[in-house]
């Protein structure tokens, strides 16, 4: 259970400093998590037709 919680951790500690980094905003953990999460909900509506 361990290794999978650090797995999901590690996952999303990623995303959040990549899309941080992309925005231009260097290493803003808080803004990259909130970009990273709008992005997923944002690709799910596309790929449901949503949007």
């Amino acid at each position: 259970m361990d290794s999978k919680l650090h797995s999901i951790m590690t996952s999303i500690h990623a995303a959040s400093a990549q899309a941080a980094a992309e925005c231009g905003l260097g290493y803003n953990l808080v803004a990259g998590a909130n970009i990273a999460g709008f992005k997923k909900v944002a690709d799910a509506m596309m790929a449901q037709g949503i949007v």
